[in-house]
């Protein structure tokens, strides 16, 4: 996997060394890292979207097989999806994408559940909002809106999860507790 993770690092640099000379900036690795740290959150993404997928699906033919909610099936199979979904990322970024530094302390429970707000405020309401605005308004199909969904909703999500659902508190050498 770190191979594999090098690999998608090299990429990523090269890419950004270009626009950044194209763009006469200096490329800092901290810069790099800022944008590597949104790449990750992007994997997770795909994978929470596979995820989410896959449950909606297999809970959608448990029901049908089983005969129960037959008006309501794909709603709750939606509903499950979003629940494990959500939990599957929240698992995956506070892992990896929004990892604790040494002395940095955030609630487990506190970072969940402001996960869930989070990914219930752009992937439910946000979504609905500017799926209505693209086909409605705007006369966008309904097969391209979601997609446009995603240039505003993942880049929001990232800033909300990076900065308010993982943020982290640090203590300092008089053990005072600052936000980081």
């Amino acid at each position: 996997m770190s191979r594999l993770w090098d690999i998608i690092r090299k990429i990523v640099v090269f890419f950004l060394k270009i626009l950044y000379k194209i763009l006469h900036r200096e490329l800092t690795e901290e810069t790099i890292d800022a944008f590597m740290q949104f790449v990750k959150f992007g994997i997770v993404g795909v994978s929470n979207t596979a995820v989410s997928y896959i449950i909606y699906w297999l809970s959608l033919m448990a029901f049908q097989k089983l005969g129960v909610l037959p008006n309501t099936d794909y709603l709750v199979a939606q509903f499950i999806g979003f629940l494990l979904s959500v939990l599957w990322s929240f698992y995956w970024n506070n892992k990896y994408v929004f990892k604790k530094g040494e002395g940095e302390q955030r609630s487990f429970w506190g970072a969940l559940f402001k996960a869930y707000v989070s990914y219930a405020f752009t992937g439910i309401f946000l979504n609905s909002v500017l799926s209505i605005l693209w086909v409605e308004v705007l006369d966008i199909s309904k097969l391209l809106a979601p997609v446009i969904n995603l240039l505003v909703s993942v880049p929001l999500n990232f800033f909300m999860n990076k900065l308010w659902a993982f943020r982290t508190k640090k203590k300092d050498g008089d053990g005072e507790e600052h936000e980081s």
